[in-house]
């Protein structure tokens, strides 16, 4: 068994962006990334320190924009706008959840696709589903970040995915489509789990439910990437029982320390491109 280390590959990444910014640095351009967080939900507000925190140390120019849960939409929207037109912030991403009376789907249409380093706007989405050149969501990208690493070759692979929502799973399964692999994905409807993950080559899992993986619904010699955080007695824990499928699994991601550093990598990453991209246009 090896271990998929997403902390040790997301430092790589990160140096290579410090280089990136100061290239673009001497040419007067400071890549810059706006966050927007509503309300005070504790996780959202650590999520976002640590990408604040990442900016700061790769060189970027980083803002946070809080505001309280009964921010109205309007409000939103009229600061998405703001962020959209300022051309000293060149990506942007909405943390979410947002609150029940705000449109998730509306506000994130309102970001302006080039500056969507998040990859969540419909025409980015429609572009990955395509195939063509877009912005990826950051953590199916850090998986793909992964593979590539450790040679993984994913053409001809059976992969299942479990979790279909539009962060993770949708775009993970056109990523892994685009890649030549043959991919099942899986869901809250689907019947007998075990069936689906068991004859799969590589297993990628990201619902929220501790243990869901177990070893006898993995093959001897597969591969495990576990997107999941949960918290159980106070640790932290993924989607996959950790100690008993690393046995038979022939790489595995540990939790934490695999997908979760790989995603503030990605948008690292996504914030250079979207720099570059807004100075090509210029």
């Amino acid at each position: 068994m090896r271990i998929l280390d997403g902390k040790k590959l997301s430092e790589k990444i990160k140096n290579k962006v410090k280089e990136e910014v100061d290239k673009l640095k001497k040419e007067g351009i400071t890549p810059g990334l706006a966050v927007i967080l509503v309300g005070n939900d504790p996780a959202s507000q650590t999520y976002v320190k640590m990408k604040k925190g990442a900016c700061e140390k790769v060189g970027m120019y980083s803002v946070v924009h809080e505001f309280p849960e009964s921010i109205s939409e309007k409000e939103l929207l009229t600061t998405i706008e703001m962020i959209n037109k300022n051309p000293n912030l060149h990506g942007l991403l909405v943390q979410l959840p947002l609150p029940k009376h705000i449109d998730t789907t509306k506000v994130l249409e309102a970001v302006a696709p080039e500056k969507d380093v998040d990859g969540f706007h419909p025409y980015n989405m429609g572009k990955l589903f395509e195939g063509l050149e877009s912005f990826a969501p950051c953590t199916p990208l850090g998986v793909m970040e992964l593979f590539k690493e450790y040679n993984i070759n994913l053409k001809g692979k059976d992969i299942c995915i479990v979790g279909a929502s539009n962060i993770v799973g949708k775009p993970m399964l056109s990523l892994l489509l685009n890649a030549w692999a043959t991919v099942d994905i899986c869901h809250i409807e689907t019947k007998d789990l075990a069936t689906h993950t068991k004859r799969a080559d590589i297993v990628i899992v990201g619902v929220g439910k501790p243990n869901l993986i177990t070893a006898d619904m993995v093959k001897e010699g597969a591969i495990v990437v576990d997107i999941g955080i949960n918290k159980v007695d106070g640790k932290i824990v993924g989607d996959v029982d950790f100690e008993n499928v690393s046995k038979k699994a022939a790489y595995i991601t540990p939790v934490p320390g695999g997908t979760g550093p790989m995603t503030i990598a990605m948008l690292l990453k996504n914030t250079i491109k979207a720099t570059k991209l807004q100075k090509e246009n210029k």
